[in-house]
């Protein structure tokens, strides 16, 4: 296996950039979590779920399907769906701060994608501090001008091989845990996960584009030919709406894909 063949990322925003049917299944398992249920438990009927979510049966018999493939639910003839034992492998978990509320999310992080994948990830951390908001910043973010952000910018590897430079900046208030944390060793979303309430990255604008790289991402991406980087910003707002995390992310072009499907 080459090193261009090895730890490719093929995008890691999970909402609108999925098919409808992905998100309908993504929305079912938030709901069920919610409730409590447990496996064993029965689904609402097909005509019900269809209303729900606003989709044609055939979108939803897709989702369920898509679940299904998964274990997490299971069909019994003429009875209808049931959670499966799988589901107990999947299901969000609350963190001990929020009793009751589930930790589900539809962002997915970088250290996701790689534990997913079988990858080890690996970061060095270049920069990490405490600054006022741009007046641009806050805008993107919804805070006031001059209020405290955390930035860091590191970059990321995948089993040792330099992946992305990335540059996060989020409003200080929502995690103050961020300035304390040590980033070499912890995830971003798991610390926003454990912060007090919990921040669930929901959903995010995100867009991509192709460049040449600048000096300084072709000395830390290691970039020795032409090769382009692409360029993801991302906008993520937690649970009830509001900005979370400002990024941007330079990936080596050679070592990450972008994919999406486009539903009306």
């Amino acid at each position: 296996m080459s090193s261009t063949d090895r730890g490719l990322p093929q995008g890691l925003l999970s909402g609108d950039a999925l098919p409808l049917y992905t998100q309908v299944a993504g929305r079912l398992l938030d709901d069920i979590a919610e409730k409590g249920a447990r496996p064993g438990d029965r689904l609402p009927s097909e005509r019900a779920l269809a209303t729900r979510y606003g989709v044609s049966r055939v979108t939803l018999r897709s989702a369920l399907n898509e679940l299904a493939e998964r274990e997490v639910i299971e069909s019994a003839p003429a009875r209808g769906w049931f959670l499966a034992e799988g589901y107990a492998r999947v299901a969000p978990t609350a963190p001990p701060s929020a009793p009751g509320r589930a930790a589900a999310q539809s962002v997915q992080g970088f250290a996701d994608y790689a534990e997913q994948q079988g990858l080890r990830l690996r970061d060095s951390v270049l920069e990490a501090r405490v600054r006022p908001a741009t007046v641009q910043e806050s805008e993107q973010l919804r805070v006031g001008p001059g209020a405290a952000l955390f930035e860091m910018r590191r970059l990321r590897y995948l089993d040792d091989i330099v992946v992305v430079l990335e540059h996060n900046r989020l409003p200080l208030a929502l995690c103050p845990k961020l300035a304390e944390t040590d980033f070499t060793k912890d995830t971003l979303f798991a610390t926003l996960r454990r912060a007090d309430p919990p921040q669930l990255p929901k959903v995010a604008d995100y867009s991509v584009e192709a460049r040449h790289p600048t000096a300084e991402e072709r000395r830390l991406l290691e970039i020795t030919d032409a090769t382009p980087v692409l360029v993801a910003t991302q906008l993520a707002f937690n649970q009830n709406g509001q900005p979370l995390e400002l990024t941007a992310a330079a990936y080596r072009g050679d070592r990450y894909h972008f994919r999406a499907s486009i539903t009306g």
